[in-house]
């Protein structure tokens, strides 16, 4: 992909985050397809899209989303579906290879600028426990549920 004109932060957010139609079996091509690298140009380790249109992930910085823990970071108020690639061992760039996962019920968190999102933070999935008690738990997307029992 030839970009014609420097993107601004916002252009670069979209085209590399957000994909209504984004399925897990398609990580490898999407990459590839929308130019996603390292700035050395290198295999990017991993890479998430929202599944969801633009309107619905700006929005975040418009008043659906709300402060991340006293950061300059936004948190959605809306759960979105998402697909996160991850990069496979041994990958190298023209040859990136990636396996996805499909996550729902998942909330973004994102740098806004201008009310403009620009950089993709994190996300935080939230489980539903079946003990009243407990409720929800937030799982941050590199926590391990330690109180789930099989």
């Amino acid at each position: 992909m030839q970009l014609l004109h420097q993107e601004t932060r916002y252009e670069e957010f979209i085209r590399q985050h957000v994909d209504a139609n984004m399925t897990v079996e398609k990580c490898d091509t999407e990459i590839k397809k929308k130019w996603i690298y390292n700035v050395n140009h290198g295999c990017k380790y991993t890479n998430t899209f929202i599944l969801s249109n633009n309107k619905q992930v700006k929005d975040i910085c418009n008043g659906q989303g709300s402060p991340y823990k006293n950061t300059i970071f936004t948190k959605s108020r809306a759960k979105f579906s998402i697909v996160i690639c991850k990069l496979n061992n041994g990958a190298r760039k023209l040859n990136c290879q990636y396996n996805g996962r499909l996550h729902s019920n998942v909330s973004v968190v994102v740098r806004c600028e201008g009310r403009l999102p620009v950089h993709y933070v994190k996300n935080i999935q939230t489980f539903e426990s079946n003990n009243a008690t407990i409720g929800k738990i937030s799982m941050d997307s590199k926590s391990v549920p330690t109180n789930i029992h099989f």
